[in-house]
């Protein structure tokens, strides 16, 4: 597509998470901390730091995809609340933090960024999930 002409993702994205698929829009990543069902858009645009950089298709498209991924975490891990948010101030590339938050989990009620120490995925539990989302945004 003409659109992704120049589209690199942030080093500190790629270093961070783990690639899931790609939607029709979007990089679906997965960060790289199982205590955490945390998943992050990224539209495949050169440049774009904020939501309303994008075309009007193109906010479509990013909003269908939020749900689709946020019904998908709903779905799977039956959390509390869904945490969806856009913050950007270390990584300024736009994309979209969706995180599936429980009572149980080692940061509630607080945020889970600078919380601890992350827990990398096994390559067993990495695969396993990484195939099921795959399944499930075809």
């Amino acid at each position: 597509m003409d659109s992704e002409i120049g589209f690199i993702l942030d080093t500190r994205l790629a270093n961070d998470c783990h690639k899931v698929t790609d939607l029709e829009l979007s990089h679906v990543l997965l960060m790289n901390d199982e205590r955490y069902p945390w998943l992050i858009l990224v539209p495949r645009r050169k440049d774009i730091r904020e939501i309303h950089h994008l075309s009007t298709h193109d906010r479509n498209l990013l909003f269908c995809e939020i749900i689709k991924v946020s019904e998908y975490l709903e779905r799977k891990f039956q959390p509390i609340k869904l945490n969806i948010g856009a913050l950007g101030n270390i990584v300024s590339q736009l994309h979209i933090h969706i995180l599936a938050r429980n009572a149980n989990d080692a940061a509630w009620p607080g945020p889970v960024w600078g919380h601890s120490t992350a827990v990398p995925y096994s390559a067993i539990q990495l695969e396993r999930l990484k195939k099921d989302m795959t399944k499930a945004f075809i």
